[in-house]
């Protein structure tokens, strides 16, 4: 039966949300222009792809290299001869081009692998709405190269050749929605371009009574060892509305075969019937994704690791490789804790990667179903507590409800922060809101949902706005708040309780070097200075420090058997009002040093800038002086 000839699909038809803003790659330039329409000219039609001349296949790159760097943070530096480009046609206008190399710097927003691939299963999430059921992640072994290959598939809506076409165009995005994950239009580029140096991507969808099929091909290697100085993505579409699959053609017939060639020369596929193969476990709707050409790490090695573990995908450099050696049992605990194994196990970072857990989906990796797991769910002596940010902008009243608590382990496990998701997304995971090595806080974690901010491009962190900055201060507040008012209830000393025990202590031994005829008068000893605050809050940490290793029932407790009421100060005040201004007292005190401590930066910066000035006012002197000899000169000549 001969190929369907049918109209270009034009750039004003409406997309659904299948079209993800992340689907496909980037743009297949250099598209043709109709000739009639002179408003038309200046957008590029997003045609089925160019022709065997377009691409190159005339005319061979000089790019003698290759892919020789396997290496992700390598595969950026290459040099592109010239190609030689056929002029403008007669009123056709002129386009930027993208070259290839943006497509790797764009990658490079993706610090950490799994964050490329939590971008993938965004896009499967997504489609939940459009009848989504399960999100597939597996290896796949490349029979042409005897290599492994990354496989996203999901039963979604899919993409028609207009939606896969629109996907291509670097930043495009239809999902405005409040339910969506995706929103800027780039992920998908950024994510598999960061994974592997290749993707081929086949969807279908069915719209009213028509069904199709469709093929693209982002290869950073063919764009590389071809030479070009612009993004080309072949794609071939069939329709499959009837009994038999047929082509749809744009174009011309030899369009369409010499896309087909480019997609079976550079993909893992040697022939049409195996390309076409890939369909069959899709359905009737859904899109699958196939990274291949996998980047190595520095040692030369996958940075993906399929072998630790059958059901699971580990960070190479991260996972154990079988290395016999003692590990103290302090640190195996800390590696079989959540908040450690999704660093570099994906299966444990999917696992807390959405905070509500699905009803009708579920993420199958390596063909076993992902558990979800909400750390806040726990925890021990967790409560809520709410948080009204300052929106300048908003039309309605914002409360963000924090959950926190004790881990199950501890005190034994110094684990601490916050998990913080954004539409149901983690961003920061664990996030740490106290100073590095603060022993104050340790155990406590917290889950909330702040969706008043925006992420990063990469959904890994949160941008540096006013608005995250004032809700770093509240969870650290929240943090320890929770912590001075519940340590006690995991074998910690509360801050009173170790005020108190600091002042029977400096009672003691104030009375034991006191004469006895002066023990009840209160006075000190003649030539005996006063006690500055700074002494009294050295000895207050070095109280501290004594007795941080109190538990409950231990040795310790006899220190606190006299009731508060027994114990009076020498002036008669309550022992908790001394507590309390002590506490008060040492806090001003570090936030003094602290002060001390910036403004002498502040003083080390002025005094830089001022040299500075100096050395450019003169320097403008000795440039004024020169001009007015110059000119003085001038004139007497």
């Amino acid at each position: 039966m001969p190929p369907k000839l049918q109209k270009q699909p034009t750039n004003v038809v409406e997309i659904d949300s299948s079209d993800d803003e992340d689907r496909i790659a980037v743009v297949a330039a250099s598209n043709k222009s109709s000739s009639s329409n002179p408003s038309s000219k200046s957008l590029p039609q997003p045609q089925q792809s160019l022709s065997a001349m377009e691409i190159g296949h005339t005319s061979p790159a000089p790019d003698s290299q290759g892919l020789e760097y396997r290496s992700f943070w390598k595969a950026g530096g290459y040099e592109v001869g010239p190609v030689n480009r056929m002029a403008n046609a007669q009123g056709e206008l002129e386009h930027a081009r993208v070259h290839p190399k943006f497509l790797h710097s764009n990658a490079t927003s993706h610090k950490w692998a799994f964050g490329a691939i939590a971008e993938l299963m965004d896009n499967a999430v997504d489609e939940i709405h459009n009848g989504a059921t399960f999100l597939k992640v597996d290896k796949f072994n490349i029979m042409k190269d005897n290599s492994p290959a990354l496989v996203f598939q999901d039963d979604g809506g899919g993409m028609g050749p207009d939606s896969l076409r629109k996907c291509m165009s670097l930043g495009y995005s239809s999902k405005k929605s409040n339910t969506t994950i995706g929103q800027y239009g780039n992920g998908f580029k950024t994510s598999t371009m960061r994974l592997g140096a290749d993707a081929l991507v086949f969807s279908r969808t069915s719209h009213a009574s028509k069904a199709t099929q469709s093929v693209g091909l982002l290869s950073y290697t063919f764009l590389r060892k071809t030479g070009q100085d612009d993004v080309i993505v072949p794609m071939i579409d069939f329709d499959i509305s009837g009994h038999w699959v047929e082509p749809i053609i744009y174009s011309s017939q030899d369009d369409w075969s010499s896309n087909l060639k480019t997609i079976l020369e550079w993909s893992p596929f040697t022939s049409k019937d195996e390309l076409m193969q890939q369909f069959e476990d899709i359905g009737p709707h859904g899109t699958k994704i196939v990274i291949y050409n996998l980047w190595l790490n520095d040692e030369g090695i996958y940075e993906l690791s399929f072998d630790d573990d059958d059901e699971d995908i580990r960070l190479r450099d991260e996972a154990n490789h079988g290395e016999k050696r003692k590990v103290h049992k302090k640190v195996v605990e800390l590696q079989s804790h959540i908040s450690y194994r999704c660093r570099y196990s994906l299966r444990a970072y999917a696992s807390i990667l959405y905070l509500r857990k699905f009803t009708n989906f579920s993420i199958i990796l390596r063909g076993k179903p992902v558990q979800q797991f909400n750390i806040a769910d726990d925890l021990k002596y967790s409560k809520k507590v709410s948080y009204r940010p300052q929106l300048r902008m908003a039309l309605q009243e914002v409360t963000v409800d924090t959950t926190i608590g004790f881990i199950k382990e501890a005190p034994e496990l110094a684990v601490c922060g916050f998990n913080v998701y954004h539409k149901n997304r983690l961003i920061r995971p664990f996030w740490k809101v106290t100073s590095e090595g603060a022993s104050k806080g340790n155990g406590v974690v917290g889950v909330l949902e702040a969706n008043f901010i925006e992420p990063a491009h990469d959904k890994q962190d949160f941008e540096r706005s006013p608005l995250f900055i004032r809700l770093e201060a509240k969870l650290k507040q929240i943090q320890m708040e929770y912590w001075h008012n519940h340590c006690h209830l995991v074998g910690h000393q509360s801050p009173a309780d170790r005020a108190m025990l600091f002042q029977q202590k400096s009672a003691a031994k104030s009375q034991t070097q006191l004469p006895i005829n002066q023990c009840d008068t209160g006075l000190p000893i003649d030539g005996q200075e006063e006690m500055h605050l700074d002494q009294q809050n050295g000895d207050l940490l070095a109280g501290v420090a004594h007795i941080s290793n109190w538990q409950p029932g231990g040795s310790g407790q006899s220190n606190f058997a006299r009731p508060h009421a027994e114990v009076i100060s020498e002036n008669n005040m309550p022992v908790d009002q001394i507590c309390e201004e002590n506490i008060q007292l040492f806090m001003r005190c570090e936030d003094l040093r602290q002060k001390e401590t910036e403004k002498k930066q502040m003083i080390a910066e002025l005094e830089k800038e001022l040299e500075q000035a100096k050395r450019k006012c003169a320097q403008l002197s000795a440039h004024l002086e020169t001009k007015r000899k110059q000119k003085t000169a001038a004139h007497q000549t």
